[in-house]
């Protein structure tokens, strides 16, 4: 076989008009997340024509949208569930991993993943920054009474007042005198939708803490952000990390939710 009719064995191998729906789907960006069928065109390097038949294409498949009382076009969360019907069976660690390497990468501070067992928090996944080490001695596989940790206190905040009885043993609505700090905290939690304070563990760190809800606001874990307090004030934490950290929430929220598996487990 000479090198020209390798190509066109390949080219015959290969389905074109697929290729070119794929083109028009990765013309899509987070810069153009709404685009013409021109621009579109463009991109994917495509004619007006085929791009015309792709986009009608796509849209009757329920990837792509029209926008109302426009000529653009926009993905649909659709296209999201490729990727993550394909993560749907993988063990939850190669589920979180990949998304808090991410978060590490962005904010470049340490990062966990700990889902509720009972009166406690279990860490399934962490991340380091580099090689630093923040002289805390929690390792994947870990346990700590989730009232003793920001990851833990986050979860406490957005379960019932029912299930914080069932977990801690505090009515939170006829709480006894020395619990009032705790509830204090889990309303501010809640409020604010994060937890940012120093670590109850390890002097001279500084944690942010966010739930992982699932789409009835219920969690199914929490992730969090550690940087040394000498480092790094409350204030520079929540600007450098508070948005990337809940970003990686909800995206692992959408991937423990495909992979089908229920997470924290509040039983005593």
């Amino acid at each position: 076989m000479t090198g020209s009719e390798q190509p066109d064995k390949k080219l015959r191998s290969t389905v074109q008009s697929l290729a070119k729906g794929f083109r028009v789907l990765e013309a899509f960006t987070a810069g153009q997340e709404e685009m013409s069928l021109s621009q579109i065109a463009a991109v994917a390097k495509l004619d007006p024509g085929t791009t015309f038949r792709m986009l009608n294409t796509l849209v009757e498949l329920g990837y792509v949208s029209r926008i109302p009382e426009s000529r653009l076009f926009r993905l649909t969360l659709k296209v999201l569930d490729l990727g993550f019907h394909a993560i749907a069976h993988l063990d939850l660690r190669s589920v979180v991993r990949p998304l808090l390497r991410s978060l590490v990468s962005d904010v470049n501070e340490a990062a966990s993943f700990a889902v509720l067992q009972g009166p406690d928090v279990l860490y399934i996944e962490r991340v380091r920054a580099g090689i630093t080490r923040l002289g805390v001695d929690i390792r994947i596989g870990t346990t700590v009474p989730c009232t003793r940790t920001a990851i833990g206190l986050t979860i406490l905040a957005f379960l019932s007042p029912l299930e914080i009885r069932r977990v801690t043993g505090i009515d939170i609505e006829a709480p006894a005198p020395e619990a009032m700090a705790l509830i204090d905290d889990l309303r501010r939690i809640r409020a604010e939708g994060y937890a940012s304070l120093e670590s109850l563990l390890t002097e001279g760190l500084r944690i942010l803490a966010v739930p992982v809800l699932d789409a009835d606001g219920y969690p199914l874990g929490a992730l969090s952000v550690a940087a040394p307090s000498i480092r790094s004030s409350r204030e520079e934490l929540l600007a450098n990390a508070l948005q990337p950290a809940l970003a990686a929430a909800r995206d692992i929220a959408r991937a423990l939710q495909a992979r089908g598996s229920a997470v924290v487990t509040t039983a005593t």
